[in-house]
């Protein structure tokens, strides 16, 4: 993962919300430990571990409806996808 699609420990916290999951359910989901995925939330800069971790959690992530919004000038976000009609 590079430097520019580093995903933030607040975005993971945000998503987790926006996504209701818990950090047991998320953690267990992306096949790491619960105080793994509390160490990257507690970032505010980018998530912290190793790179294979946060690409799990951003992929259990985004396969529960999440949507990673790339920090491009208006501050680095998360969505939920929109449903097909």
């Amino acid at each position: 993962m590079s430097e520019t699609d580093q995903i933030t420990g607040r975005q993971i916290a945000a998503a987790r919300a926006l996504a209701g999951v818990g950090q047991a359910e998320l953690a267990t989901a992306a096949r790491i430990s619960v105080p793994t995925l509390r160490r990257m939330e507690a970032n505010a800069g980018p998530a912290g571990g190793f790179a294979n971790n946060v690409a799990a959690v951003k992929a259990a992530l985004e396969a529960a409806g999440v949507e990673f919004i790339p920090g491009n000038g208006g501050g680095a976000g998360v969505r939920l996808r929109k449903e097909a009609p």
